[in-house]
């Protein structure tokens, strides 16, 4: 694929065949992904690939947590909710997502399954955790450059086929992540990622959100027209 193909036609794949993702072909992205930038080449970054059954025993125990009424215990900072044009946004991709879906407003117990779906990982084959050193938590560059990677992972893994959707609600329960994953008591959770191959027939597939323009975005300075 063309650079601009991935870039431009790339989603995010909230639903996902059952088949297996080579792991040859995971070491591939990240091979690919992990040329991305990182500040002073620190290279912050780790990632645990999980799939069978360490995927399945944390997606039943973040479910189950999360039901129970357990708060989350996500270990990346979270700030405040979202505000103004951010959280008209937020609102307009849901609307967007529910409507491919044929989900209703008033639709509680639809709702409710397209959360738990978010707690399973969208039910995809392979789920990839990615974390940074703790040693560099306090580093401003260290979130950027995580960033950096987990937006080529995307884009690689498109590249190849595969789908994917950056997530929290995969990590909400972050004892049960670490327990299963075997996650080093060095390394901080940061993000999670749901990767595998695309299920065309899912609606919410086909949903490509809405952008702002480049002149709402960009400021030009000292350019000629």
């Amino acid at each position: 694929m063309q650079f601009d193909d991935v870039i431009l036609g790339r989603r995010s794949i909230r639903g996902y065949k059952p088949d297996p993702v080579p792991k040859a072909l995971v070491e591939e992205i990240l091979t690919l992904a992990m040329r991305a930038p990182s500040s002073m080449n620190t290279q912050p970054w780790s990632f645990y690939i999980i799939s069978g059954e360490p995927l399945d025993r944390i997606r039943a125990g973040n479910t189950e947590r999360n039901l129970a009424g357990i708060p989350h215990s996500r270990e990346f900072r979270i700030g405040q909710p979202f505000d103004g044009k951010h959280r008209e946004r937020q609102v307009g991709v849901a609307k967007q997502l529910f409507s491919a879906m044929g989900i209703a407003r008033e639709d509680k117990e639809a709702r409710q399954d397209w959360v738990l779906r978010g707690f399973r990982q969208f039910d995809a084959p392979v789920c990839v955790i990615v974390t940074y050193d703790r040693a560099l938590a306090d580093s401003d560059d260290t979130a950027f450059d995580c960033g950096a990677v987990t937006t080529a992972l995307v884009n690689a893994a498109w590249s190849r086929g595969l789908g994917a959707v950056i997530n929290s609600q995969g990590i909400m329960q972050s004892p049960v992540v670490r327990e299963h994953a075997g996650i080093a008591d060095d390394q901080v959770i940061m993000k999670a990622i749901a990767l595998g191959w695309p299920d065309d027939t899912f609606p919410a597939n086909e949903v490509v959100s809405e952008r702002k323009s480049v002149e709402e975005a960009a400021v030009f300075v000292g350019f000629d027209e």
